[in-house]
């Protein structure tokens, strides 16, 4: 059985450029998959095929159990879109904007109201429901943005990069509505450029590269596959390196880094905090004095230089360049 959001064999292509290139997805209901990969690999088209704003080439989507390319209508009627750009008319106050989003979605007046209200309170925005959102900041807009993209309450949201340009309050703030939207089984997908956001907030992420999905799992899963936890010694004396690597030769599960000009060694190693207690006490024994030493679990930064070969995204770059091109 599908889940929420399903896609099979996704193709679209623009001119020479291929955008997506046989994307397969499956989000189970009530869950959240963090959509990750560099700048023109294909999130933030994959998300317009499945939210209608784009037709594939070829391949098959289910959008809460409703095909996609059959019948776009009710799949609008199922879902809420946050864009990587604050989508609100900035001659309505915040209060009108969200008003007109429920009339439009068919609500009654009264209902629309309440609703606004409502969204409006949960977001921070009840003191500026009132100014023309022309007078919001960057984040306000941002708030307002995905409080329209609730008024109907969609079993199913689509977020592109929706904390992209926020501080970290804001950022927070949008985590925990999130968490709430999740908890009450709305099914997430996720496109985000910091990599913290997916680790945090879904349960599952697909990385993806030069569209297509080269790589899923849980946020554990992908770390494991870089080469798990790793021993950093940064050692007082350049002379005592040979001596610390024989050392730290010892407890490694695979070859030991040197970096010279920093005086650091690096092994993958197995055991966690307890063996870093003994490759402590291996070093005093030794007489090696050392100025840091630490144990390092990969990170998704990690991940992505793993499987990719790039780093990851940063915040100026991502004006959607696979629809670009």
């Amino acid at each position: 059985m599908p889940g929420a959001i399903y896609a099979e064999g996704l193709v679209k292509t623009f001119g020479d450029v291929k955008a997506l290139d046989g994307v397969d997805l499956d989000v189970p209901e009530g869950t959240v998959l963090g959509l990750l990969g560099p700048n023109g690999a294909g999130k933030t088209t994959t998300v317009r095929c499945l939210t209608t704003l784009l037709r594939p080439d070829r391949g098959r989507a289910l959008v809460a159990g409703i095909d996609v390319l059959k019948d776009p209508v009710r799949v609008r009627r199922s879902i809420g879109l946050s864009g990587q750009f604050a989508a609100v008319d900035e001659y309505l106050t915040g209060r009108e904007n969200l008003q007109m989003v429920g009339r439009l979605y068919q609500m009654k007046a009264r209902p629309a109201k309440a609703r606004a209200a409502e969204l409006l309170e949960r977001f921070d925005l009840a003191d500026a429901a009132d100014r023309p959102t022309k007078t919001y900041s960057g984040g306000m807009r941002r708030r307002l943005d995905l409080a329209a993209a609730l008024v109907v309450s969609p079993p199913v949201m689509f977020m592109d990069e929706p904390t992209t340009g926020l501080d970290p309050r804001n950022r927070q703030l949008l985590w925990e509505v999130i968490k709430q939207l999740v908890s009450g089984g709305t099914t997430l997908l996720l496109t985000t450029q910091y990599l913290e956001e997916a680790d945090h907030l879904a349960h599952d992420i697909a990385v993806v590269d030069h569209g297509r999905v080269i790589a899923r799992g849980t946020s554990d899963q992908l770390k494991a596959r870089t080469g798990g936890e790793r021993v950093e010694v940064v050692v007082h004396e350049r002379e005592a390196m040979a001596t610390a690597a024989e050392v730290l030769r010892g407890f490694g599960k695979g070859d030991t880094t040197v970096e010279d000009h920093t005086r650091k060694l690096t092994v993958p190693v197995t055991g966690g905090a307890k063996l870093l207690a003994e490759v402590i006490r291996e070093l005093d024994g030794r007489g090696i004095e050392i100025d840091d030493i630490g144990l390092r679990r990969p990170t998704l930064d990690d991940v992505f230089l793993s499987l990719t070969g790039h780093a990851a995204e940063t915040e100026d770059d991502e004006s959607d360049k696979e629809t670009a091109s």
